[in-house]
């Protein structure tokens, strides 16, 4: 399994920097269908996305996101209101709760 990030430049540079292969920079306009090409990936494991990304996306795709185990999908930075934190998507995607 792979770790997969797609967002803008400023945002996709350290993952690249870290040595992840799949990196994918968009610009605002299109992030949609890159973002539905890495839930059809079946190497991807985990999509590293921002929150302000996420919460452009129509709200089908979100929910879609939000109820996905793989790949996990794992919102950094900005507002993302709605969005859970890492333990939960760790939770959801192992099944139990590590830290207990």
């Amino acid at each position: 399994m792979e770790i997969s990030v797609v967002g803008s430049s400023d945002f996709v540079t350290g993952f690249r920097l870290a040595g992840i292969r799949k990196v994918y920079e968009t610009d605002t306009t299109g992030v949609e269908p890159v973002v539905r090409a890495v839930l059809e990936d079946k190497d991807v494991g985990i999509l590293v996305m921002h929150n302000d990304d996420i919460s452009k996306l129509p709200e089908s795709l979100k929910a879609s996101l939000n109820a996905s185990v793989q790949p996990t999908v794992v919102a950094l930075g900005g507002s993302g209101e709605g969005s859970t934190n890492l333990r939960d998507k760790i939770k959801q995607a192992v099944g139990v709760d590590l830290w207990k």
